[in-house]
This record gives structure tokens, C-alpha cells and sequence, in this order.
């Protein structure tokens, strides 16, 4: 994305010793050194906790409160219409599946 070079960062300092002077310069090279270091040091903090909780986390052995109550339903009933059966080649006509018993009595 953005590359800085060895004489982008010449002019950068040039250009900073010239607004700051060279009595605040190394005051300022100084703060910004202890707050690099500060946030390397709290990214490594935050990568180390990250990579612990990763190795004790189990998702098949996970018994946390919300995962407890949560409700699937039974699966739903299938279907009972008779399907024509598949012809075993193209050429072969189509037969049809036998209906299936049902309770209710036949009405004539």
C-alpha cells in the first residue's frame, strides 16, 4: 500500500527537524518510541489471549446457559402421495407406485 524508503523517511526527519528544532527532536523521537512499544506490547498481550482462549475452547463440549435452551423441533412428517417410479430406460414406460393402506373406510 504505502512503501516508505530510506530517503522518505531522511525528508521526513529533515522536514521535522526543521519545524521542531533540534531541542525538541529528540524529546519527540522519544515519546513516540515508548508509545510504539506500548502498543507492540499490548498486541502481544491481546495475540497471547486470543491464541489461550482458541486451545481451551471446544465447541462439542460447550455448556454455556445459551446453548442449553435452545429449542429444535421434531422433524416433520413425510409426505404420503404416491410417486411414479422412475423407468429403468428411457424407452421402458413409467409405473406407477402402489397406494398406500389408510384407516378410513372405503366408501362406494
Amino acid at each position: 500500500m504505502f512503501e516508505v524508503g530510506f530517503t522518505e523517511i531522511v525528508l521526513i526527519l529533515g522536514i521535522a527537524l526543521l519545524v521542531l528544532g533540534p531541542q525538541r527532536l529528540p524529546k519527540l523521537a522519544a515519546d513516540l518510541g515508548r508509545w510504539a512499544g506500548k502498543a507492540r506490547g499490548m498486541a502481544r498481550q491481546l495475540k497471547t489471549q486470543l491464541e489461550q482462549e482458541a486451545s481451551t475452547y471446544d465447541p462439542l463440549r460447550d455448556t454455556s446457559a445459551a446453548s442449553s435452551t435452545i429449542h429444535t423441533p421434531p422433524p416433520a412428517p413425510a409426505a404420503t402421495a404416491p410417486v411414479a417410479a422412475e423407468p429403468a430406460h428411457p424407452s421402458e414406460p413409467a409405473v406407477a407406485a402402489a397406494p398406500e393402506a389408510s384407516d378410513e373406510p372405503k366408501r362406494e
